[in-house]
């Protein structure tokens, strides 16, 4: 009897050496692949997280650049409707005094010099500077022509006249100033005609 339950035991765990012990080694390259193809899924998997991480980590970078900058706009030019309106009001006071003749003791044009002086100091105290005109080369970044003159003292493109002043905003135009241009006077066709003869004479 106990001889036969030793015999089962044999049978079931592949001890007896009849042939019923597993044999695996078939099987162990199908397990080493099934391995290798686990482990090259989970290389991809980790490659395409790094590459979603790396995308989300440089759109929220951009994003923090960009609000951070608009909030340095903001705290920078959040007062420059205030500053342009205030810009009306330093027109009409020097409209004003366009009108006092020079050397007047006028206490009402002296007020309001007085006010536009103030005025000045204020804006600016704010960052606003007035564009420079008058002599100065023409810049169409902080110019704009209302009209040409004919000049033959002044060099070409050179502002002969301020219509109305142009401002700086810190370092930001917010206003271009109105001017007259300067231009060299058109040559008469006969000093045209002695022009080229001359030229033709040098060449010949």
């Amino acid at each position: 009897m106990e001889e036969k339950k030793f015999d089962i035991v044999n049978e079931v765990t592949g001890q007896a050496g009849d042939g019923l012990t597993p044999d695996l080694s078939d099987d162990s390259d199908i397990v080493l692949e099934l391995k290798t193809d686990e482990l090259e899924r989970l290389k991809q998997e980790n490659s395409e997280m790094q590459d979603k991480y790396m995308r989300l980590y440089a759109e929220f970078d951009n994003y923090r650049k960009r609000v951070q900058k608009e909030k340095d706009e903001i705290y920078k030019y959040g007062t420059e409707s205030l500053v342009q309106s205030l810009l009306v009001l330093a027109d009409n006071l020097d409209a004003a005094l366009a009108h006092v003749k020079p050397g007047a003791a006028d206490a009402l044009a002296q007020g309001v010099d007085l006010t536009r002086k103030e005025l000045r100091k204020i804006l600016a105290a704010n960052g606003v500077t007035e564009v420079e005109t008058k002599g100065k080369p023409f810049d169409p970044a902080y110019h704009h022509a209302m009209a040409e003159v004919e000049r033959d003292d002044l060099a070409d493109k050179t502002v002969v006249e301020e219509f109305r002043k142009g401002y700086v905003f810190k370092d930001r135009l917010i206003r271009a100033a109105l001017v007259s241009v300067s231009k060299k006077a058109a040559q008469p066709k006969t000093e045209q005609k002695h022009d080229i003869k001359h030229k033709e004479a040098d060449n010949g």
